[in-house]
């Protein structure tokens, strides 16, 4: 078993218990609910009689169900309305800060709790989203949860879970231009597989990750779940503490000094022992956009969709579900396959750098006709950055929407969704069917440099192209 990484360590600090069952009882410093997942959640509290110890610990926002054109209240869906109003009620009775829409602070959970500072070096978190791991960028350890164990952590403030292998993701090289953190992680998983990181948690590390910004370590954890891993995470660094001096939530004067001797204490140690060690050379990393139904099947864009006969026997079944519901032929270039939406947004790419790369693309250029394409900031935040630089007008220039802040097309559960059998080129975390709002709707993730490329050019275009980066 691993020893001395990060995750052993916060691991070992956060045990409270090991059950009977082998689990460990875990305290959870940090719980993020939203609309979704919270509302039974409340009720199983309610019929047992149960209060919430520590409101302090619990953050909320809206997110999933908001609309991004038009956020007047009532909401024109009802369910949404409904949802809205129960999590209001929610946090008013059990006394949880809930940030509302127009508070300055709303956005998606994984985008807000790192840009106020609530996301910290060394925590645990949990929350009612499967993107939880995330904020495994910060050098914390944070998992995805169900209801229940919403329910489980509003009471008691801790989760009960088995102890996760560790495995060492390392990539190290320079990225080579136009290849993103969003191509990385789409690489990893083609490779290490959907299934791969089943029982593990991933440390990223590497070269390549130390040169990384915060926005886009966040970007690699986020997707860490899509590789199967419960959890994935970067060591703290001066990258780290510089983003974090001086937000909302981050600790001031002496408690800052103290706080960065700790979190330098957490990181891996030099020596440590990991169960799994895997090595990735960035300059080896295309541009990579999936093909079919999982994150797991990606190919770099000049490269074609894979024949049967050359993938693994245990691929082939769901390689063959998604040529027939993806439309596509085996041996098919995936460059030039035509785009009907394009979405910039997401937990995973709807931050401000993500925003201000799409803009580089955008800037003198037009959306294809025929083509819907929109921006969705992450946070009202990012939203407000964002316009104070001028990046709205690009994308408004350019012909694209520019929404308030939201999950939107990501999951699609408002009023932004896929019609027909639509294909989407979007910069969200899955592909799977009928994700994005249309039982026969088409995904293809990718970065959110080559949905803008794809966004003008309707078609799947290489971004490089673009930039003059190659013939």
């Amino acid at each position: 078993m691993s020893q001395g990484t990060l995750f052993d360590k916060v691991w070992d600090l956060h045990t409270v218990a090991t059950l009977p069952s082998g689990q460990t009882q875990l305290f959870i410093g940090l719980h993020l609910i939203h609309e979704v997942t919270s509302p039974q959640a409340f009720a199983m509290l309610r019929e047992r009689g149960l209060s919430v110890p520590f409101p302090s610990r619990t953050v909320a926002t809206v997110d999933h169900i908001i609309p991004t054109d038009n956020q007047a209240r009532p909401f024109a869906d009802q369910l949404a309305e409904e949802m809205i109003q129960a999590l209001e009620r929610n946090c008013q009775d059990f006394g949880i800060q809930f940030y509302q829409v127009g508070s300055g602070r709303q956005g998606i959970v994984h985008v807000i709790a790192p840009e106020l500072g609530l996301t910290q070096p060394g925590m645990t978190i949990a929350c009612g989203d499967s993107h939880t791991s995330t904020h495994g960028a910060f050098g914390a350890i944070a998992f995805g949860i169900g209801t229940s164990q919403v329910r489980d952590v509003l009471a008691s403030q801790t989760l009960a879970l088995p102890k996760l292998k560790v495995r060492r993701v390392e990539v190290n090289g320079s990225l080579p231009p136009g290849v993103y953190a969003k191509d990385v992680i789409l690489h990893v998983i083609r490779h290490l597989g959907v299934q791969g990181g089943v029982g593990y948690a991933y440390e990223f590390g590497g070269s390549t990750l130390a040169a990384m910004g915060m926005e886009e370590r966040m970007t690699i954890c986020n997707m860490a779940i899509e590789g199967g891993a419960r959890c994935g995470y970067v060591n703290p660094d001066a990258t780290t503490f510089t983003y974090l001096q001086g937000r909302e939530f981050a600790p001031r004067g002496k408690a800052w000094d103290e706080a960065l001797a700790w979190w330098s204490s957490i990181a891996s140690d030099e020596d440590a022992v990991y169960d799994d060690r895997v090595v990735f050379a960035a300059e080896n990393i295309p541009p990579t956009i999936t093909w079919g139904i999982t994150p797991g099947q990606g190919i770099g864009v000049d490269e074609v969709v894979p024949v049967l006969e050359n993938l693994p026997p245990a691929d082939q079944p769901i390689a063959q579900e998604a040529y027939r519901y993806m439309q596509l032929s085996p041996g098919q270039p995936i460059q030039g396959t035509r785009v009907d939406v394009c979405f910039v947004g997401s937990c995973t790419n709807g931050r401000l750098s993500d925003l201000r790369e799409a803009a580089r693309v955008a800037q003198g250029r037009r959306v294809a006709t025929g083509v819907k394409a929109f921006i969705v900031p992450g946070s009202e935040q990012v939203k407000h950055q964002a316009e104070a630089e001028g990046l709205d007008q690009v994308f408004l220039a350019a012909g694209f929407e520019w929404r308030q802040a939201g999950c939107s097309l990501c999951l699609a559960m408002n009023p932004d969704q896929l019609q027909g059998d639509q294909i989407s080129a979007s910069s969200s975390n899955r592909n799977f069917k009928g994700r994005q709002g249309s039982s026969t709707g088409r995904t293809l993730l990718m970065s959110p440099a080559m949905v803008v490329a794809a966004a003008v050019t309707g078609q799947v275009t290489d971004v490089r192209k673009l930039l003059g980066m190659t013939n």
